[in-house]
């Protein structure tokens, strides 16, 4: 078990426990991404048969009964109350369910103030079909990526994955096959794990939401997908795996893996185009009038119609009515001033990323 009282991260490791217990343990704000892949939930009673009657190799592993859609949402809200503690304001979490879970997993979430950014369907072009022939063949997963905060920054790697799709902006359907034939991990002849993810679903997840050394954490490690991708990419990876059988197999895998060369996974990011605060006005985003709030001290400062700040006797830019009331102390406006929506209040940093999506589009 992963001591209490050790501050610095165990990076590249898996540890050994149930996984509400480990985060408990690990120190806030530390990790910059989380991809769960929590229990589905599935809910199967019975063996499942094909019209040949030979038996489906389907998902009946304890770690997956629930007594009851109660006891499910009490363990859901554990695991993404724990998740919520370690990760970074700043940072994003992934979570893939089927339709069994995902809409229980999201109401939670939401309900835990986690701010949904995108639903990304992984459409599988190789499912399993319905052997009874009484539903439709279910083809997808659905994975839910969230911010700890909403209107915080976040990372968002837009050009690489638009560069990773033919230098089309990539959508949220995301077309995969499952995992089966040489790539599936086997011991002893049968699946090491039976709900391997394909490391390409893990490569736009963690390519999209990271950066070269970036900590990204996977409560539910299982096979080790997670951490054998991250490696690939040049990333930092935490594991945690209650099964002592899974962590043996994910070690053998990940330590597999190649070591990332420095020059081909540290991609230049394009430039940014500067976006002055004005244009913030000018889209309507922001109102002439509006009053903005210092983050220090919640001091109000009303908007101009040239996009400058009035606050008091001070006018000025964005950093410059900053600057005057951190007493000439450097500081950058985007940084400090925040505008209500509702009750909240979001850093005008949120507008900013909303105007370069529009360009980017």
């Amino acid at each position: 078990m992963y001591n209490r009282f050790v501050t610095s991260l165990p990076l590249n490791q898996i540890l050994h426990g149930d996984c509400i217990d480990v985060l408990a343990s690990m120190p806030e704000n530390s990790a910059d991404v989380i991809f769960a892949d929590p229990p589905y939930n599935l809910q199967l009673r019975n063996d499942l048969y094909r019209p040949d009657m030979s038996k489906v190799d389907a998902v009946d592993d304890g770690w997956d009964k629930f007594e009851d859609f109660r006891e499910y949402d009490v363990f859901t809200r554990k695991w993404l109350s724990a998740c919520q503690r370690v990760l970074k304001d700043t940072g994003t979490i992934w979570v893939i369910g089927s339709y069994h879970n995902i809409y229980r997993v999201g109401a939670i979430m939401q309900e835990l103030g986690f701010w949904i950014l995108n639903d990304v369907v992984w459409i599988k072009n190789n499912p399993m079909p319905n052997f009874r022939g009484v539903r439709f063949t279910n083809a997808h997963e659905t994975m839910i990526w969230a911010q700890k905060i909403k209107g915080a920054s976040y990372t968002f790697n837009h050009h690489s994955m638009k560069a990773l799709n033919d230098d089309l902006q990539m959508r949220s359907d995301w077309t995969i096959p499952l995992v089966t034939g040489k790539k599936r991990i086997k011991l002893n002849g049968s699946k090491a794990h039976s709900t391997q993810k394909p490391e390409g679903l893990l490569y736009r997840v963690i390519l999209s939401s990271t950066d070269v050394g970036d900590v990204i954490l996977d409560p539910f490690f299982g096979s080790g997908t997670t951490g054998a991708v991250a490696k690939m990419l040049g990333r930092d990876w935490i594991g945690i795996e209650r099964d002592e059988k899974y962590i043996k197999v994910a070690r053998e895998r990940i330590d597999a893996v190649a070591e990332s060369d420095p020059e081909a996974v540290n991609v230049e990011k394009p430039k940014q185009a500067r976006i002055p605060f004005g244009s913030l006005v000018e889209s309507g985003y922001l109102s002439v009038g509006q009053s903005l709030f210092f983050a220090k001290d919640d001091t109000k400062a009303k908007i101009l119609s040239n996009g400058h700040l009035k606050c008091g006797d001070i006018t000025g830019s964005i950093h410059g009515v900053a600057k005057a009331l951190m007493n000439g102390a450097p500081v950058n406006g985007w940084d400090v001033w925040y505008y209500k929506d509702g009750r909240k209040k979001y850093s005008i940093n949120r507008l900013r990323g909303l105007i370069r999506e529009e360009k980017d589009m």
